[in-house]
């Protein structure tokens, strides 16, 4: 098979991610020797590393986005569309994980659109709940914020080698809908 070669920004790009998914502090030297160019290139498209952080947020952002609305448009419930938008997140453990970790709240416009994400996926929950897939009594902010963390336990999985995508993915959607064990008795 032919390597595509990745243009130099998409290269450092690529590196950044493949560098910050396992170390979150390791230096910019390496994301320039990962991306096979010089320091010196790899500030002529990020002056910082603020501003490269910055860059992989919004790539991160952008091709989460593109996998939901790629796996969600023939849901025939609002169930199935988070089921089928989980099920499209978690293979992109790499990249999602450095995101994850990576404190990106200084950033106002990173952080408005990650607000905005967190109210398009509460709006969703709520249309799942009124499917009866969730306790209309519990949150919906505490449904969104447990498919967050189950998503990320489900990257944590991944990265560790302790589960494939289907069954990371498998994990979290039971946990979130049928939680970990069997209903107590009154």
């Amino acid at each position: 098979m032919k390597k595509i070669k990745l243009d130099t920004k998409d290269a450092i790009l690529q590196a950044g991610f493949d560098v910050f998914s396992k170390n979150s502090g390791a230096s910019l030297d390496k994301v320039a020797k990962r991306a096979g160019v010089g320091r010196a290139t790899l500030h002529r498209y990020y002056a910082s590393r603020d501003e490269l952080i910055e860059a992989l947020a919004w790539a991160a952002m952008e091709e989460l986005n593109q996998a939901v609305d790629d796996a969600v448009k023939d849901a025939q419930s609002y169930t199935e569309g988070l089921r089928l938008a989980l099920e499209a997140i978690v293979p992109l453990s790499n990249r999602q994980l450095f995101l994850a970790n990576e404190p990106l709240d200084k950033n106002p416009k990173i952080a408005e659109a990650y607000q905005k994400e967190q109210q398009e996926l509460i709006a969703d929950i709520e249309q799942a709940k009124r499917e009866g897939t969730f306790a209309k009594d519990i949150p919906s902010k505490w449904i969104a914020e447990s498919f967050e963390a189950l998503t990320y336990t489900a990257w944590v999985m991944i990265k560790d080698g302790d589960a494939t995508h289907k069954q990371a993915a498998d994990l979290a959607w039971h946990t979130l809908t049928s939680g970990l064990s069997t209903p107590m008795s009154k």
